[in-house]
């Protein structure tokens, strides 16, 4: 039985390690659901997402390369930021206030088996809502996310990606930068990539947005393009 209800909580500002804990547990309820099920063919797996704003925070994935980061230990602290390595693919980004991460934890059985797929419609549900204001964004051809002018010596990143999927249960998932500040890139080789820029929602459009306004439009594309239902 596939179940397209999606469990949907906003977390508010909460520190990193703690909500990758709390993604751990219910990665791990999936899982678990899933190995019941063999058993019990009409249990039924949960999909959860996540809002949530973390502090200044840089975290690297699996493969990435440590020398990507920029600053000492002391310099972190100085600029009042974190630093984890996590289970996710991709290489260094950085999480901080004015910047919406979005973590689905779904169990993609009840949607498509296919991860391809399930990193395009994450970044289709980004390109259709930035759309709306205005803003034309696309895909860089090997480079997971969402970029404007994507060829040109100006292609500049607004929204990272990075996924962990195991048994078709996903965790981690997206960010996009609304009015985050984008200095604290300067202290990475953002997603290991040189000569590239970031970006953000305000200084393409220059001017403070309504975060709440965005996360909503990202719900519905999200909710059309997964035909899904929000709990």
């Amino acid at each position: 039985m596939m179940n397209k209800k999606i469990k949907f909580q906003d977390l508010g500002t909460k520190d990193y390690k703690d909500t990758w804990d709390y993604q751990e547990g219910l990665f791990a309820e999936i899982v678990n659901q899933k190995i019941a099920k063999r058993d019990q063919p009409d249990i039924e797996t949960n999909n959860y997402f996540l809002y949530v704003e973390h502090p200044h925070v840089y975290t690297l994935g699996k493969s990435g390369d440590f020398s990507n980061l920029l600053l000492s230990e002391k310099q972190l602290q100085e600029k009042g930021a974190t630093f984890y390595k996590i289970n996710r693919g991709g290489d260094i980004t950085y999480h901080g206030p004015g910047q919406i991460v979005g973590y689905p934890i779904l169990d993609l059985e009840n949607f498509f088996t296919d991860i391809h797929k399930y990193l395009r419609y994450l970044e289709e549900a980004i390109i259709l809502t930035l759309a709306e204001y205005g803003l034309k964004t696309e895909r860089s051809p090997g480079e997971t996310g969402v970029w404007f002018d994507v060829g040109t010596p100006f292609a500049r990143k607004i929204c990272a990606m990075g996924v962990r999927a195991s048994r078709w249960v996903t965790m981690h998932g997206f960010a996009l930068n609304v009015n985050a500040d984008l200095g604290f890139f300067d202290n990475i080789i953002p997603c290991g990539i040189r000569g590239k820029g970031v970006t953000s929602m305000h200084v393409e459009l220059g001017k403070q947005i309504d975060e709440n306004e965005v996360k909503q439009k990202i719900l519905k594309h999200f909710k059309e393009l997964f035909e899904a239902e929000w709990e």
